[in-house]
């Protein structure tokens, strides 16, 4: 067995494998399938200050090579998280993760202050491709003032690791990345979706209700990997890497590019046992290269 450990900031973690939010629940949907406690760390889903009733349906669809949803972050709030999934789920022997959003930076302070509080939510993963409601609608992480602000005021009000997530739907993805690394970001994570539409010819009308909604699965794999590579080279705090991951390979490759982790989502709907699989597909890895720990080939791509 290879040491599969790593650290995201100040947050330990037994293996590189995460789960990306929103594919995943809050962790015990999944635990009659595998021993959940295995996983390095499940971002639950995405939580917000006030109950969110989310889009109209339909709002998922199956593409070429992946999948588009617009579920628009459907949750019952950050104060129903606390008091009835929190003690449910705080006792799973891994880390738990929140994935905080919001519509104003106020709101991503105040669910971010409440998450800190509680002794068994080891870190958070900041969702910064929600729409700024008091900027027209612009999503806070397509340019570094927006980030930069963003983070910057959770990076105050949050004490404990800070993951944040980064949109793709921009023109330099390093620019927001160290943008966010110089506001206090302990860590990145990327690529969150990118942004398709599906139409039915019949119809000719749009699938989705909100006529656009979020791609992933197997084809934003080859964006995701090129963004992470650059990513890598351009800040110094660890990397997440997800984005189309459906095997142990696709995980290496995320690692070879530059990532200290991965996050698995779309796969989770196809497989629920996905994850421990490509736990035991690195450490098989590791072993037939000879490797002994996981952290000697995060970067290793020969270029």
């Amino acid at each position: 067995m290879a040491d599969l450990n790593v650290n995201i900031g100040e947050l330990r973690m037994k293996n590189p494998v995460m789960t990306a939010s929103g594919t995943f629940g809050y962790g015990e949907e999944f635990s009659d399938f595998i021993d959940i406690a295995r996983i390095g760390g499940i971002i639950v889903k995405g939580t917000t200050l006030h109950k969110r009733e989310g889009n109209p349906y339909p709002r998922m669809a199956e593409t070429p090579s992946g999948m588009l949803n617009a579920v628009g972050l459907q949750n019952k709030g950050v104060d129903y998280f606390v008091n009835t999934i929190y003690p449910r789920i705080k006792s799973i022997n891994t880390n738990i993760i929140v994935n905080v959003s919001g519509s104003t930076i106020e709101d991503y302070v105040k669910t971010a202050e409440i998450i800190n509080e509680l002794d068994k939510i080891p870190a958070i993963e900041l969702n910064i491709s929600c729409p700024n409601v008091k900027k027209g609608g612009m999503a806070f992480g397509v340019t570094c003032h927006g980030a930069a602000e963003v983070v910057k005021a959770v990076r105050l009000a949050y004490k404990k690791t800070l993951i944040v997530k980064l949109s793709p739907n921009v023109t330099d993805i390093t620019e927001i990345a160290r943008a966010v690394e110089e506001n206090g970001a302990d860590s990145v994570s990327l690529i969150n979706t990118m942004l398709g539409m599906a139409i039915n010819a019949e119809t000719r009308r749009p699938i989705l209700s909100t006529i656009t909604g979020g791609l992933s699965g197997p084809a934003v794999k080859p964006v995701a990997l090129r963004m992470v590579w650059q990513v890598a080279k351009a800040v110094k705090i660890p990397i997440i890497g997800l984005g189309g991951i459906m095997s142990w390979k696709d995980a290496v490759e995320f690692i070879l590019a530059g990532a200290s982790a991965v996050q698995i989502g779309t796969a989770n709907l196809i497989d629920p046992t996905i994850t421990v699989k490509v736990i035991d597909g690195i450490n098989n890895y590791l072993d037939r290269h000879n490797y002994k720990n996981v952290r000697d080939i995060t970067g290793a791509l020969k270029v």
